[in-house]
Formats: structure tokens, C-alpha cells, sequence
């Protein structure tokens, strides 16, 4: 079905581009909202918004506001990201400005990358507003610090692949001080924790699971690597930190999870995710 089936375009008329703006809407709490994120809602005239950000956040737009929403649930499309950079050009060519409302933050796994080229090419003014992405709101929820100067020196944010291409993780770039924190793991656990153990990661390294992070139905539960397989799906929007900070006990969880032969096996082993 061509996008002019599903969302009429807007009439052009004669005058300069307006500005596209690239708004986080953080987790799901709209009082992490930042205020200049806030205000733009509050004044605007077209917003195109993720399946993804909560109707809390979206109750913050003007009344007046035309609201689109552009994102995808259970992996069905409403549109593909080519209508969709399709349509933030030609609504810019008729209003002054469009929202882009994206969960989390924009340039967090939300392919804004692939709106701001299409923008550039376009000549159409663009800016992007921050927002509190999934790890640092899943974090919060569950009291915890992604970062701990006695066990934590490094981040590592990914997004959990299925596929066999080039987009597998490189398993030399984690070590016994990082926290890595994966976007999107899916339904099957099970198959998590194995490419988890298959990259080295030992089996009594803590994790916890992160569902609806800030959001009215918000769940947390505590697991390990080797223990994640059997643990029961949580609804998605999920998150899952794995790391030593990942406990509710921080000052036990000593180097016995990473001897030097663990993080020696760690950096020889190949890409698995």
C-alpha cells in the first residue's frame, strides 16, 4: 500500500522549510522530560511519535496538535523508515515546525542517524533535544549505578542481534569492569544467556531484567547470566544490565567473577551476538 494510502501529505506551499525537531521523550515518565522538550510539545503543531513513547508523554502536546504515530509494536511497521524521512521533509515544507517524538533518546538506537541524512539532503533544518535513554531510566528504577569506581570503570550499550553479519558484538571490548547494558533482548532468555556464557561471561555474573522502566507498569527482576534462561518473559519494552553493579549487593561481588584467565578467554573468544 503506497504511504499516500495510509497518511495524506501534506499540501507544500510557498515559503522557506520549517525546522524539524528530534525530541527524546525519555522511558516513559513524563516528568523526565526535559523542559525544553516540555515546551516544544506543548507548542506544537504536528508531532510524528514512536509506538513507543508512553500516552503520559504524549498528553503533554498542545491540544491542537496533530499526533502520527510512525513506530512499530510486536515487530509489525506502520511505515518504513524511508515514509517515514519521506514525511519529515514534505511536513516541513508546509509547517514551521514538526516534532519527531522518539522514546529514549534520539541518537540512542532510535535511527536517527538515517532522519538527520535525509534532512541534510533535503536542506531542511533540523534540532535535536536530548531525552534519558532506556539504560539510564532501567538503572534508576532499579536502584543501581551503571558505573562504580571500585567495579565499573566502562558502559558498554548494545542492541541484542539475532543475526550472523557484521553486527555481531565483540566480546574483546568487555572485561571485569564492564557494564553491559543491552537494548531489545527479546522473549528467548534462553538464548541470551547462552551467547552470554559462549562470550565468556561467567555464569554467577548478576543481571537484572528491566521492563516498562519509569512507566506505571514497571517490573525489575534480579537474575545471573547462567540463571537467565529459565527467568519468565517481562513485556516489552525490555532491558537487560549485566555486570557486577547489576546486584543489590555491590561490595561482595569481588574479582572471583574474573580471574585473569577468565578475561584472558574473554578477549580470545569470536563475535557471537
Amino acid at each position: 500500500m503506497a504511504i499516500q494510502e495510509r497518511i495524506p501529505l501534506p499540501a507544500p506551499r510557498s515559503r522557506l522549510m520549517g525546522k524539524v525537531y528530534l525530541i527524546g521523550a525519555g522511558p516513559g515518565d513524563p516528568e523526565l522530560l526535559t523542559l525544553k522538550a516540555a515546551r516544544l510539545l506543548a507548542g506544537a503543531e504536528i508531532v510524528l511519535h514512536d509506538a513507543l513513547v508512553s500516552n503520559e508523554v504524549l498528553a503533554m502536546t498542545s491540544p491542537a496538535a496533530e499526533l502520527i504515530n510512525v513506530g512499530k509494536r510486536a515487530g509489525h511497521k506502520l511505515l518504513t523508515q524511508d515514509e517515514i524521512n519521506a514525511l519529515l521533509v514534505s511536513y516541513a515544507k508546509s509547517r514551521e515546525s514538526v516534532i519527531r517524538l522518539k522514546g529514549g533518546d534520539p541518537s540512542i538506537f532510535g535511527r536517527a542517524g538515517e532522519e538527520i541524512e535525509a534532512l541534510r539532503k533535503a536542506g531542511v533544518d533540523y534540532e535535536i533535544v536530548p531525552g534519558v535513554t532506556a539504560a539510564l531510566g532501567a538503572a534508576a528504577v532499579a536502584g543501581i549505578s551503571l558505573t562504580d569506581r571500585r567495579i565499573a570503570s566502562q558502559i558498554l550499550l548494545s542492541t541484542f542481534s539475532r543475526r550472523v553479519d557484521g553486527s555481531a558484538m565483540d566480546w574483546g571490548s568487555v572485561s571485569s569492569t564492564t557494564t553491559l547494558v543491552l537494548y531489545m533482548p527479546g522473549a528467548d532468555y534462553a538464548e541470551v544467556s547462552e551467547r552470554l556464557l559462549e562470550g565468556g561471561l561467567p555464569a554467577d555474573l548478576p543481571c537484572v531484567i528491566v521492563s516498562n522502566a519509569t512507566g506505571s507498569r514497571q517490573q525489575v527482576r534480579w537474575s545471573s547470566v547462567g540463571q537467565l534462561s529459565a527467568e519468565e518473559r517481562l513485556p516489552a519494552p525490555a532491558l537487560l544490565i549485566v555486570g557486577r553493579v547489576a546486584s543489590r549487593d555491590v561490595q561482595g561481588l569481588g574479582e572471583s567473577f574474573w580471574g585473569s584467565d577468565q578475561k584472558d578467554r574473554v578477549s580470545q573468544q569470536p563475535s557471537v551476538i
